[in-house]
Protein backbone atom coordinates (compact mmCIF):
# COMPACT_ATOMS: atom_id res chain seq x y z
CA UNK A 1 0.00 0.00 0.00
CA UNK A 2 0.94 3.06 -1.01
CA UNK A 3 1.43 5.82 2.21
CA UNK A 4 1.00 9.15 2.19
CA UNK A 5 4.04 10.81 2.77
CA UNK A 6 5.58 8.65 -0.56
CA UNK A 7 3.14 10.03 -2.53
CA UNK A 8 3.12 13.70 -1.60
CA UNK A 9 7.23 13.79 -2.33
CA UNK A 10 6.50 12.13 -5.38
CA UNK A 11 3.91 14.56 -6.21
CA UNK A 12 6.00 17.48 -4.47
CA UNK A 13 9.64 17.16 -4.20
CA UNK A 14 11.26 17.70 -7.28
CA UNK A 15 9.26 21.38 -7.29
CA UNK A 16 12.08 22.02 -4.52
CA UNK A 17 14.79 22.63 -7.39
CA UNK A 18 13.25 25.96 -8.80
CA UNK A 19 13.31 27.10 -5.00
CA UNK A 20 16.80 26.34 -4.46
CA UNK A 21 17.97 28.10 -7.58
CA UNK A 22 15.74 30.95 -8.27
CA UNK A 23 18.62 33.41 -7.03
CA UNK A 24 20.80 31.96 -9.29
CA UNK A 25 22.35 33.13 -12.67
CA UNK A 26 23.22 30.84 -15.23
CA UNK A 27 27.07 31.32 -14.44
CA UNK A 28 26.33 29.85 -11.03
CA UNK A 29 24.53 27.09 -12.15
CA UNK A 30 27.54 26.01 -14.21
CA UNK A 31 30.01 26.57 -11.94
CA UNK A 32 32.64 23.95 -10.98
CA UNK A 33 33.31 24.30 -6.99
CA UNK A 34 34.96 20.86 -6.87
CA UNK A 35 37.29 19.55 -9.56
CA UNK A 36 35.49 16.20 -10.71
CA UNK A 37 32.01 17.53 -8.99
CA UNK A 38 28.92 17.99 -11.26
CA UNK A 39 27.34 21.53 -11.39
CA UNK A 40 23.92 22.74 -10.22
CA UNK A 41 23.18 22.40 -13.68
CA UNK A 42 24.48 18.74 -14.05
CA UNK A 43 22.63 17.56 -10.92
CA UNK A 44 19.18 19.20 -12.50
CA UNK A 45 20.58 17.12 -15.86
CA UNK A 46 21.01 13.77 -14.04
CA UNK A 47 17.56 14.16 -12.03
CA UNK A 48 15.99 14.91 -15.27
CA UNK A 49 17.56 12.08 -17.37
CA UNK A 50 16.98 9.54 -14.43
CA UNK A 51 13.27 10.16 -14.71
CA UNK A 52 12.26 8.01 -17.91
CA UNK A 53 15.42 5.44 -16.78
CA UNK A 54 13.26 5.12 -13.04
CA UNK A 55 9.82 5.13 -15.68
CA UNK A 56 10.65 2.22 -17.61
CA UNK A 57 12.26 0.05 -15.11
CA UNK A 58 9.03 0.48 -13.51
CA UNK A 59 7.41 -0.78 -16.56
CA UNK A 60 9.65 -3.52 -17.02
CA UNK A 61 9.06 -4.12 -13.26
CA UNK A 62 5.05 -4.51 -14.43
CA UNK A 63 5.34 -6.67 -17.40
CA UNK A 64 8.54 -8.65 -16.57
CA UNK A 65 9.09 -11.86 -13.59
CA UNK A 66 11.84 -9.90 -11.35
CA UNK A 67 13.62 -8.18 -13.79
CA UNK A 68 17.09 -7.00 -12.93
CA UNK A 69 19.14 -4.04 -13.07
CA UNK A 70 22.50 -2.70 -12.98
CA UNK A 71 23.14 0.84 -10.72
CA UNK A 72 22.32 3.34 -13.37
CA UNK A 73 25.71 5.61 -13.10
CA UNK A 74 24.98 8.99 -15.67
CA UNK A 75 28.63 8.54 -16.70
CA UNK A 76 27.46 5.46 -18.65
CA UNK A 77 24.56 7.26 -19.96
CA UNK A 78 25.00 8.71 -23.39
CA UNK A 79 22.00 10.10 -22.73
CA UNK A 80 22.98 12.56 -19.60
CA UNK A 81 25.52 14.62 -22.29
CA UNK A 82 22.26 15.60 -24.11
CA UNK A 83 20.77 16.29 -21.28
CA UNK A 84 23.77 18.65 -19.91
CA UNK A 85 23.09 20.43 -23.18
CA UNK A 86 19.32 21.66 -22.15
CA UNK A 87 18.73 24.95 -20.64
CA UNK A 88 17.77 24.79 -16.76
CA UNK A 89 14.77 25.90 -17.33
CA UNK A 90 13.96 22.77 -20.49
CA UNK A 91 15.40 20.37 -17.74
CA UNK A 92 12.55 21.56 -15.15
CA UNK A 93 10.07 21.42 -17.41
CA UNK A 94 10.72 17.99 -18.44
CA UNK A 95 11.30 16.86 -14.98
CA UNK A 96 7.88 18.37 -14.30
CA UNK A 97 6.19 16.73 -17.43
CA UNK A 98 7.73 13.36 -16.61
CA UNK A 99 7.00 13.12 -12.58
CA UNK A 100 3.64 13.48 -13.98
CA UNK A 101 3.86 10.14 -15.73
CA UNK A 102 5.87 8.46 -12.93
CA UNK A 103 2.98 9.85 -10.18
CA UNK A 104 0.13 8.62 -12.18
CA UNK A 105 1.65 5.42 -12.72
CA UNK A 106 2.50 4.84 -9.10
CA UNK A 107 -0.87 6.33 -8.12
CA UNK A 108 -3.04 3.67 -10.40
CA UNK A 109 -0.98 1.25 -9.99
CA UNK A 110 -3.74 -1.61 -8.10
CA UNK A 111 -1.50 -2.43 -4.76
CA UNK A 112 -1.20 -6.05 -5.46
CA UNK A 113 1.16 -5.21 -8.37
CA UNK A 114 2.66 -2.32 -6.16
CA UNK A 115 4.97 -5.79 -4.46
CA UNK A 116 5.94 -6.53 -7.86
CA UNK A 117 9.61 -6.93 -8.09
CA UNK A 118 12.65 -5.68 -9.53
CA UNK A 119 16.12 -6.82 -8.75
CA UNK A 120 18.76 -4.08 -8.12
CA UNK A 121 21.90 -4.93 -8.55
CA UNK A 122 23.28 -3.87 -5.09
CA UNK A 123 19.76 -3.74 -2.96
CA UNK A 124 18.68 -6.42 -4.28
CA UNK A 125 14.94 -7.17 -4.24
CA UNK A 126 12.54 -4.07 -4.43
CA UNK A 127 8.96 -4.04 -4.70
CA UNK A 128 7.64 -1.33 -6.56
CA UNK A 129 7.32 1.05 -3.30
CA UNK A 130 10.51 0.60 -2.48
CA UNK A 131 11.94 1.30 -5.90
CA UNK A 132 9.81 4.51 -5.66
CA UNK A 133 11.39 5.19 -1.93
CA UNK A 134 14.72 4.57 -3.24
CA UNK A 135 14.31 6.74 -6.22
CA UNK A 136 12.53 9.73 -3.87
CA UNK A 137 15.53 9.64 -1.38
CA UNK A 138 18.26 9.38 -4.59
CA UNK A 139 16.31 12.60 -5.75
CA UNK A 140 16.67 14.14 -2.14
CA UNK A 141 20.52 13.67 -2.20
CA UNK A 142 20.38 15.70 -4.99
CA UNK A 143 18.19 18.33 -4.13
CA UNK A 144 20.61 18.70 -1.19
CA UNK A 145 23.72 18.78 -3.22
CA UNK A 146 22.62 21.35 -5.35
CA UNK A 147 20.92 22.96 -1.56
CA UNK A 148 25.17 23.17 -0.98
CA UNK A 149 26.16 24.08 -4.06
CA UNK A 150 23.64 27.23 -4.03
CA UNK A 151 25.28 28.48 -0.97
CA UNK A 152 29.49 27.83 -1.71
CA UNK A 153 30.62 30.76 -2.44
Amino acid sequence: MIYSSLTQRLKDQHKTIASLIIHLNNRQLNQHFRKGKWTIHENIAHLAKYQPVFLDRIRKILTMEEPEFEAYRAEDDDGFEIYCAFTTYELLKKITADREVIYQLINHTPPDKLERIGIHAKYGKLTIIEWTEFFLLHEAHHLLTIFQLAHTG
